[in-house]
């Protein structure tokens, strides 16, 4: 029997599932990659200006100048900027991070410390093939400086 169709049903259901399946599993991939980086970059945002916020306080608080607060305030940012970008496995050298302040000098009470972050991500798969097929995240923090007794 030439015209015998038995099973062709479900080879070509196969065949279809696959097709139509591995593109929907690369979206669901690229995206939740997507989306854990802006979690990542909300976070390190948040984390990085109060981190500069708490150090340069905590400076001038001890009797610092407003130059050595900035010091560390930057120095209390880079740290937190590491544990943060570790905590979501995230290549630092992926991410651009920018800190500035509202005011000069820096943490006087009253200005805001504000973070912009940037984090390239790579789309999986096709970022071999094509370099160039980067997502790139931004996210934008800012902190206040509350009052303080120097």
């Amino acid at each position: 029997m030439a015209d015998d169709d038995s099973g062709a049903a479900v080879v070509e259901f196969i065949f279809l599932s696959l097709l139509l399946l591995i593109p929907v599993v690369y979206l669901v991939l690229t995206l939740a990659q997507v989306q854990a980086v802006a979690f990542a970059a909300e976070a390190v945002a948040r984390d990085v200006s109060r981190s500069a916020v708490v150090g340069g306080v905590d400076a001038l608080q001890d009797g610092e100048s407003y130059a050595a607060a900035e010091r560390a305030g930057r120095e209390r940012a880079d740290a937190a900027l590491e544990s943060t970008l570790a905590d979501f496995k995230v290549d630092p050298d992926l991410a651009e991070v920018e800190v500035g302040c509202s005011t000069s000098p820096c943490f006087t009470p009253g200005s805001n410390v504000d973070v912009a972050v940037t984090i390239e991500v790579r789309l999986p798969g096709i970022g071999a093939l094509v370099p160039r097929a980067v997502v790139t995240v931004d996210a934008r923090g800012s902190s206040p400086v509350d009052g303080y007794l120097p």
